[in-house]
């Protein structure tokens, strides 16, 4: 009959078996081997091991003998497990990850997993794995235009410092124009949604003409002054104005947050702007859309109102806008800008060398 080799351990080594045995943040397998050994110190062979903790016995045996060669460092770390050898090395990592960001396939705009794979001489299961690995989304593509005004940053600081630091006794709106808002209509109705299957949209659309929403944002209380016009010139601009000027109150500065839309510059517009001197306007940089906060707002009306709206009107569509309105500025909710303009104009930076980079190449 076989029996197990004795196991003696020191004390120091008792007590580390005893805190893997008891802890609670140690993996499952590390605190089902010090059991083992802590089980095998006290004789017990490794049948009555295996029968305590309800495992086989061969287990017991393999970590008595590990441990009994290896001390606490056999329990640690698992043996080396046998099967085919790595095939992607770091440099075919590397050389995939160049490929994908330096290159293009010679007959598509955007690699595949699949031609990668030929490419590379690897297999598309590895080019997915290094891609996931890397951050990397060949098949997406986002949109990007870098701005070239001279004074961006001038003006990011002082569109920025608005929202993070605006002035005492006065309000900051931010104010754009969602023009040609379309009145569509689906040529038929649509399936609704089921078990196992979305709601359904017709690919073809009616046209019943368009609408233009002119929005002010209070950044600081999230409420929204709107109102749809058939055209965006300037006589309507200062339609809008006007409004803005009577909805807020009279003893308030207003600093206004707009692009550089050729009606926002208007003649018109400047002469009355001097007759109402607590207007202030501020421009975002050319190409930087993104900076002005009403953006926001208006891509929750597509999303939540409009893209998979029907109407049959102008007016329904009007109608559509002004309850969406109506119902964000019951319980209106602010957006949060947290980026600060040194950390935007870095990374505009960047941007710019790299595009530099590019053009140079």
């Amino acid at each position: 009959m076989r029996i197990a080799p004795p196991v003696t351990v020191s004390p120091e080594q008792r007590a580390v078996l005893e805190s893997y045995a008891r802890g609670r943040r140690i993996a499952a397998r590390l605190v089902e081997r010090a059991r083992i050994i802590l089980l095998a110190t006290e004789g017990k062979g490794d049948s009555e091991i295996g029968a305590v903790l309800s495992i086989p016995r061969q287990k017991a045996a393999r970590w008595r003998e590990r441990f009994l060669k290896k001390g606490l460092a056999g329990l640690e770390k698992d043996a080396p497990r046998p099967g085919r050898p790595v095939v992607v090395t770091a440099e075919k990592v590397k050389a995939v990850v160049a490929k994908t960001t330096l290159e293009k396939p010679d007959n598509a705009t955007q690699w595949s997993t699949r031609s990668m794979a030929r490419a590379a001489g690897i297999s598309a299961a590895s080019v997915r794995r290094i891609w996931k690995a890397q951050g990397l989304k060949p098949h997406r593509v986002e949109s990007c235009k870098l701005s070239n005004d001279a004074p961006f940053a001038d003006k990011l600081e002082d569109v920025v410092g608005l929202y993070l630091n605006p002035p005492q006794h006065a309000l900051v709106l931010s104010l754009e124009e969602k023009r040609q808002i379309r009145a569509l209509d689906r040529t038929q109705p649509g399936l609704p949604l089921k078990k196992g299957r979305g709601e359904t949209m017709t690919h073809d659309y009616k046209r019943h003409g368009t609408t233009t929403l002119f929005a002010a944002l209070n950044v600081l209380e999230g409420n929204v002054i709107g109102t749809c016009m058939d055209q965006h010139r300037h006589q309507e601009w200062l339609t809008f104005l006007r409004r803005i000027d009577a909805q807020t109150p009279a003893d308030k500065q207003l600093h206004l947050i707009v692009d550089n839309y050729a009606t926002h510059k208007h003649p018109r517009v400047q002469r009355w702007l001097a007759q109402h001197k607590r207007i202030h306007l501020h421009f975002t940089p050319t190409s930087a859309s993104w900076l002005n906060m009403v953006e926001r707002f208006f891509r929750d009306l597509t999303h939540n109102r409009i893209r998979r709206g029907g109407f049959r009107s102008v007016a329904e569509l009007v109608t559509a806008i002004q309850d969406y309105l109506a119902q964000h500025n019951r319980q209106p909710k602010p957006f949060s800008w947290t980026a600060r303009a040194s950390d935007l104009l870095e990374k505009v930076k960047r941007g710019r060398a790299a595009l530099d980079k590019l053009q140079s190449a």
